[in-house]
């Protein structure tokens, strides 16, 4: 299996790149992640999408597939086992979906005995490495390819643990829109948060909460984006320039 072999040094400098806000003074952080601004007037959107367990929002993935509209999809292996049918339509789609690491089992990838939005964390950097690398050896598994993008369960981190992850040649993905509020919004705020994404934002939602209302706010989110003429980009597209700080 391929692995980037990064110095310390090298992977702190590549957390850097993006800003990491402390998360309720609990030295945690939550990575945003944007493009940086162009001078063309196109606006780029990059739609992820978190399919953490459970099961497929098909009002989301049909919306995606029948307007064309590319996402990059966060999958646990977890999701994987339980939704081989949705995954097989997004392979099937590989001009519209990207797919990348969301863990083994959907743990805080945080080295520290923590609890956030009631989850308990991975707790040391052998939990964390192991939360990882379960989640890309089910991928590479079910699809062939490796992800070069994770992001852990809460999107909360230690500085450590995203050197580690930066360490295997997986890069933190952070947001700059929180498009659902966890699958927790009601459909119009969650339709109204997405539809407002400028130029550079990176939105995350959730693909995996079919009985929540935000995901016909998510699905039509999209759809207002498209009608704005919006381009949108994946993680792992040519185009997608991460803004640094």
């Amino acid at each position: 299996m391929r692995r980037y072999l990064l110095s310390s040094l090298a992977s702190v400098c590549f957390v850097a790149l993006f800003s990491v806000p402390a998360f309720a003074s609990s030295g945690l952080v939550e990575p945003t992640l944007k493009m940086r601004p162009q001078a063309s007037g196109v606006t780029r959107v990059a739609i992820t999408l978190d399919a953490c367990m459970g099961k497929t929002d098909f009002r989301i993935l049909d919306t995606l597939v029948k307007e064309r509209i590319p996402a990059t999809v966060f999958v646990t292996a977890r999701w994987i086992r339980h939704n081989r049918d949705a995954l097989a339509i997004m392979m099937a789609n590989p001009d519209l979906f990207e797919i990348e690491n969301h863990g083994q089992d959907h743990i805080p990838a945080i080295d520290r005995q923590v609890s956030v939005y009631g989850i308990a964390a991975a707790g040391s950097m052998e939990s964390v490495m192991r939360e990882v690398n379960g989640g890309r050896e089910a991928i590479i598994a079910a699809t062939g390819k490796e992800p070069s993008w994770f992001r852990g369960a809460t999107a909360k981190y230690t500085h450590s643990s995203m050197i580690e992850i930066n360490g295997i040649g997986e890069r933190i993905a952070g947001y700059s829109i929180n498009g659902d509020g966890g699958s927790l919004l009601g459909a119009g705020v969650a339709q109204k948060r997405i539809a407002a994404a400028k130029d550079g934002d990176v939105v995350i939602a959730h693909i995996n909460q079919p009985t929540h209302q935000a995901g016909e706010g998510v699905a039509k989110g999209l759809l207002a984006l498209k009608k704005r003429g919006v381009t949108f980009v994946r993680l792992d597209d040519p185009g997608f320039d991460p803004e640094t700080n």
